[in-house]
């Protein structure tokens, strides 16, 4: 069959479309929204959607530009329906449906989270049983997959996810968002000088980010108040430090309990050379066998080639014909 599927991904703030056909990718578009953010120290939800309705047919016909393609060559529309932000979410479903309907093409609508991990796919095939940690924004779990799309969650963060505490941690440090690549750079420059907790390091796969995240904080405002010095870059390092440890132990842990065969890493604090490093070496040090796959950085901020990946593996049955699906922005990976 000759499959070409024309993938599309709101669901924050990057408006995103790709293009596959017989799983070689033709086009990857992004239109990213951090500049206009970056004023805000963080998404507003209600610019994302605007920006999002400004951008999406530029970005398509960008896409079926460089794909060389024209729309009745696509035989599949993948759409993004959650998690995510409402509006965001909204735009990508709306544009899709009306392509899919004026076009009389068949829908499919997949997990956001689901796409991030398939991002790794595009590089290596996966060797099951796959072990992903999913670290982003909004998200850190423990992701097991046995087959191609069974996703069972071992564990999450019961809390705030790890991006959200690099991005607090760097506005309550003054340096700007986004703060999860600043933080990392920081970090590298300083010293360790500071006892910050490691969060819930216990028998679970789950994680917690706010105990940390208000312990630096108030570490910083102690600080201030007795008018004592400090460096920026020994918080981050002593910060970085402390969030990473309960990623890679708990990602050993899961190893070695479920006999895994193949580890990835995704979503946008996949990015973090810190973690990349160390999970890297610690993984190869403990279960040199086991295949570690990092996706490329520009696989690890949103796009919709990793959509495209993951949609390839869905077979017809799948597809839908009926426009009666809306967006979840609270979707869970393993319903």
């Amino acid at each position: 069959m000759n499959k070409c599927i024309l993938a599309i991904e709101t669901s924050c703030d990057e408006t995103a479309i790709a293009i596959m056909r017989n799983n070689e990718l033709l086009a990857n578009v992004v239109s990213s929204q951090i500049k206009d953010h970056e004023f805000h120290g963080g998404v507003i939800p209600e610019l994302a959607s605007r920006l999002h309705l400004d951008n999406i047919d530029i970005v398509f016909q960008k896409a079926l530009k460089e794909a060389n393609i024209s729309i009745s060559d696509i035989s599949l529309i993948a759409i993004v329906n959650g998690p995510g932000l409402i509006g965001a979410l909204h735009v990508g479903v709306v544009f899709a449906k009306a392509l899919a309907y004026i076009n009389n093409i068949p829908l499919l609508p997949v997990h956001h989270i689901a796409g991030h991990i398939y991002a790794s796919n595009l590089l290596e095939e996966f060797n099951f049983p796959l072990l992903a940690l999913v670290v982003s924004g909004g998200h850190t779990e423990l992701v097991l997959l046995n087959e191609h799309l069974d996703f069972k969650i071992l564990g999450q963060t019961l809390d705030d996810a790890i991006g959200e505490s690099y991005d607090k941690i760097a506005r309550v440090l003054g340096l700007g968002y986004p703060g999860g690549p600043i933080i990392d750079k920081l970090a590298a420059l300083g010293k360790n000088n500071y006892d910050f907790p490691i969060p819930l390091m216990d028998d679970s796969y789950n994680f917690s980010y706010s105990g940390l995240k208000s312990a630096v904080i108030n570490k910083v405002n102690q600080l201030k108040m007795k008018h004592e010095s400090y460096e920026n870059a020994d918080i981050a390092c002593s910060f970085q430090i402390s969030a990473i440890t309960p990623l890679i132990q708990k990602t050993l842990k899961a190893i070695k309990e479920y006999q895994i065969n193949h580890f990835v890493l995704a979503g946008g604090v996949a990015a973090n050379s810190y973690l990349r490093k160390e999970i890297t070496t610690a993984i190869n040090k403990e279960n040199p066998n086991v295949k570690v796959t990092l996706p490329p950085l520009w696989c690890c901020t949103d796009n919709a080639a990793m959509i495209c990946s993951l949609a390839s593996f869905y077979n017809e049955d799948s597809y839908l014909n009926n426009y009666h699906f809306s967006v979840n922005p609270n979707m869970k990976l393993d319903k």
